[in-house]
């Protein structure tokens, strides 16, 4: 593995580990209000067929702590509670039956009221994962450092760390955060050194589609290359399931994840005679249910395609008018455009169910 993991404690969520050497753990959050039952449940099964293996939601309002538990009762993944300032409403979404909880202790009100939801999530064995964003540090850190600095986030994360150890409380993850790449590398290199607590790693406010998912895939990136993540969230300004899967695509091209269809498509030329670019985009769509490991070549001519196709799981390259399609390094046949895309999604369904981890 030419990557090495830091070594965490592993905590739970639900049923899903976190940290030590379980597999980096994939979540997003969801955009709808969490007091619409109806839509927020329709939202978590969409990131759910996406293989969103975590949720979170935002609790703002009592309505919101009460739908925890009916929303649990209609999904099948992790649900964890976003509380900011009102301490009651953690409490409230842990009773509810959250599988774990996101606060900033420096919003959530006075040290006795921290110490009142340490108290219920240590009774009821409730994960806290403790967020320090650039965004919201205390006022007396920001006035020490003059600015969000790494070495500013990193105080803050350790001294709620040492106020929730010194409570006999354990069972937490924490993320240190910022819409700067650099600030938030090294905050969480820095981070990373002092402790053994798992780490939710991840860009906030990273932006739009584009641009947020190159700097998150740029940041987090970086992140996991020095081994530093035990799950992670790409925060975009889009809809949640897009955040799924390029977390996925992170992973899958550090080759610590292997997850769904890996669709390789040629970036087009002059030779190239037929739209790849909106073929490609249909084989990727067609295969989002596919959770097994997959690699798909869509190619548009026939310099590098056949090749290419060839060294795919499954694969088409144009040839004239004709398509080519390949299964494991051989040619199956040749079809026209619309048959051969048909085909070619018929084979991948068919290697996808060989696959021991195939749940499409």
């Amino acid at each position: 593995m030419w990557i090495n993991r830091r070594k965490s404690k592993v905590i739970y969520i639900g049923n899903v580990p976190i940290g030590g050497n379980y597999p980096i753990v994939v979540q997003s959050m969801t955009n709808t209000f969490t007091e619409d039952l109806e839509k927020t449940v329709a939202q978590i099964k969409e990131l759910e067929k996406v293989g969103c293996e975590i949720v979170r939601v935002t609790v703002p309002t009592k309505e919101a702590a009460e739908n925890i538990k009916k929303i649990k009762e209609k999904i099948s993944i992790p649900l964890i509670a976003d509380i900011h300032f009102d301490h009651k409403l953690a409490i409230l979404s842990m009773e509810k039956g959250a599988d774990g909880i996101r606060i900033n202790p420096g919003n959530i009100g006075s040290k006795d009221k921290v110490r009142e939801v340490i108290r219920v999530a240590a009774e009821r064995k409730i994960p806290i994962r403790i967020g320090v964003n650039t965004g919201s540090l205390p006022k007396n850190i920001i006035i020490k450092y003059g600015y969000p600095s790494p070495e500013a986030m990193v105080e803050t994360a350790l001294g709620y760390m040492k106020f929730f150890e010194d409570e006999g409380f354990t069972n937490m993850k924490f993320s240190l955060k910022g819409s700067d790449i650099k600030t938030t590398v090294i905050a969480n290199e820095l981070f990373a050194k002092e402790n053994e607590y798992p780490i939710h790693i991840g860009i906030t406010e990273a932006g739009t589609v584009l641009s947020g998912a190159v700097k998150s895939a740029t940041g987090i990136g970086i992140l996991l290359y020095k081994g530093i993540g035990d799950t992670l969230r790409v925060s975009l300004s889009a809809h949640p399931k897009i955040e799924v899967k390029v977390a996925f695509k992170i992973l899958s091209s550090l080759g610590l994840r292997k997850v769904g269809v890996d669709v390789i498509s040629c970036p087009t030329c002059g030779r190239c005679v037929v739209d790849l670019p909106e073929l490609a985009l249909e084989v990727e769509e067609a295969l989002e249910h596919i959770k097994a490991p997959v690699t798909v070549a869509v190619m548009g001519c026939a310099v590098n395609g056949p090749g290419e196709a060839s060294f795919a799981d499954a694969g088409i390259a144009a040839a004239g008018d004709r398509f080519i399609l390949f299964s494991k390094g051989k040619i199956v046949g040749k079809y026209s455009e619309k048959e051969a895309v048909k085909k070619l999604i018929e084979e991948v369904e068919r290697i996808a169910v060989e696959k021991s981890n195939c749940i499409y």
